[in-house]
């Protein structure tokens, strides 16, 4: 079968796939700082749609676009690590929600809540607030990260060239552990990550669908992929 993309310039194509190229900028650029210039995520961006262009394979069954949007998010989210501007102290007290969450939950069998978190951290609840407040405002959080821990990212291991089976098996029963995952989560952070990473709305438009603000609409986000995490742990 004969690649269709064959048949038009990588002029052409780049120009088509260069909103989406923008989209997926623009849409990562709402949880980072303003210190992160859009143009540089772009830029990444684009690089992973020439990227995209020259590995795709239509006999692997994905579309083209989705296809590049996997290799623009993962060009982005690289440049994004290259570039990290986390404290230290950020990641830590990030895994320490995390393993707080996952304590709570096995003792009591149920969802922890923020008091619960707090509580098991040792904090008021406004400075654990402020502890999500400080990991969605310097750090990149995405489903795809999950997994992570300094190798590709499941999403980017889907997108390589040429996964070997036992790759693309690890990679599919990460994915079905993941979706199981996100079902067991409380109502509220659940159709955050909907509207956000299926709707493609902002944390702005977030919250006015839910009505509070979108620093809570951050807080929750970020409390969901803590517990995702949590949920997750004996992937990472």
């Amino acid at each position: 079968m004969y690649n269709q993309l064959e048949f038009r310039s990588g002029q052409e194509l780049v120009e088509q796939y260069a909103p989406l190229v923008k989209r997926i900028a623009r849409h990562l650029m709402a949880r980072l700082p303003s210190n992160v210039v859009l143009e540089d995520l772009i830029q990444a961006g684009m690089e992973g749609l020439l990227e995209a262009l020259g590995k795709y394979d239509p006999g692997k069954g994905a579309s083209f676009e989705t296809y590049a949007g996997i290799r623009i998010r993962g060009a982005i989210i690289d440049e994004v690590r290259r570039g990290d501007w986390t404290p230290r102290s950020v990641h830590r007290n990030g895994r320490r929600v995390s393993e707080a969450i996952a304590k709570v939950e096995a003792r009591t069998g149920r969802d922890a809540t923020d008091t619960d978190v707090a509580a098991e951290l040792g904090v008021s609840i406004d400075e654990y607030h402020n502890l999500l407040q400080d990991s969605a405002e310097s750090r990149l959080f995405s489903l795809d990260e999950l997994s992570s821990s300094g190798e590709d990212s499941v999403g980017e291991q889907f997108a390589s060239n040429d996964p070997g089976p036992e790759h693309t098996t690890h990679g599919s029963a990460f994915h079905a552990s993941l979706a199981q995952a996100i079902q067991t989560l409380p109502e509220r952070e659940k159709l955050v990550l909907a509207l956000y990473y299926d709707e493609e709305l902002n944390l702005k438009e977030i919250g006015q669908v839910l009505g509070v603000t979108e620093s809570r609409v951050s807080q929750i986000h970020s409390q969901a992929a803590a517990r995702l995490r949590a949920k997750l742990r004996d992937w990472q």
